[in-house]
């Protein structure tokens, strides 16, 4: 890896985890396009600690409302839509953590082929689509139907391609939440997520024998933070202006290149 590769994979990261076109899949298709080395593990954990850093410095004031909320409701305060958020992030976790878990390794590594990709970047965007053509958008309070419905599709996106918060988005807007909650309460299901994943991927590194460069990944943190910090902010204003049809076109055009260059 040089300087170049670690700040336009960072770059990506940042650019693509919030948004709903599948930063697993461009992370996975940069290199092979361009003809670089695998990135490797300890990269990948310090883009995820960038994109989970600027998650929560996002919604900073939001955390701490909700989880002062949530050790309210055991101090006789009783619950509060705050609170019942906090359960519903955690309840909204499960779904992928058992998912993930439970996922056999060589299944994990078949999933990366690019036409897998191009499948479900393709499938995805439909979807997408319709959540927008279809759904009535009502309510501003997420109830624990939606949790358990976002839930289960945040575990599909352990497919490359899917797109975490694309199918968690899709997901609230079919149960009934207005775009921006729907998006709000995806990007604080990232939070757990991003963490759980970048846990795993750090006792992994542990257990290797891998060089870390701490440089570049110290880089990759610091680049995929910023970028992605910047995004969120700029996603959901884009939301209620343009919503999310040209997400959707934008998934299809790709998934067309990808099955043009990688069908022969």
């Amino acid at each position: 890896m040089d300087i170049i590769q670690a700040i336009s994979l960072a770059l990506l990261q940042g650019l693509t985890e919030f948004l709903p076109i599948s930063s697993s899949a461009h992370l996975i298709l940069l290199p092979v396009i361009l003809g670089w080395e695998d990135q490797g593990l300890a990269f990948d954990v310090a883009v995820h600690v960038g994109t989970l850093t600027a998650v929560v410095a996002y919604y900073r004031k939001d955390l701490l409302t909700i989880i002062a909320a949530w050790f309210g409701s055991f101090t006789g305060k009783g619950a509060s839509d705050d609170s019942r958020l906090a359960w519903y992030v955690v309840l909204g976790t499960i779904p992928v953590g058992l998912a993930g878990l439970s996922m056999p390794h060589s299944l994990e590594e078949s999933l990366r082929s690019p036409l897998v990709i191009a499948t479900s970047t393709i499938v995805f965007a439909m979807l997408l689509w319709a959540s927008e053509k279809f759904a009535k958008e009502r309510r501003t309070v997420v109830t624990l139907f939606d949790a358990l419905l976002v839930g289960v599709f945040q575990a599909i996106a352990l497919i490359p391609g899917t797109s975490r918060a694309g199918i968690t988005i899709t997901a609230g807007l079919f149960s009934g939440l207005q775009r921006e909650q729907a998006a709000r309460f995806s990007f604080l299901l990232s939070i757990p997520v991003i963490a759980l994943a970048g846990m795993l991927k750090a006792f992994e590194l542990f257990k290797s024998d891998i060089e870390v460069m701490w440089a570049f990944m110290a880089i990759g943190a610091a680049v995929s933070c910023v970028v992605a910090y910047l995004t969120i902010g700029w996603f959901l204003k884009l939301l209620n202006r343009i919503g999310m049809i040209p997400f959707v076109w934008y998934r299809l055009a790709l998934g067309i290149v990808l099955f043009v260059v990688f069908i022969r």
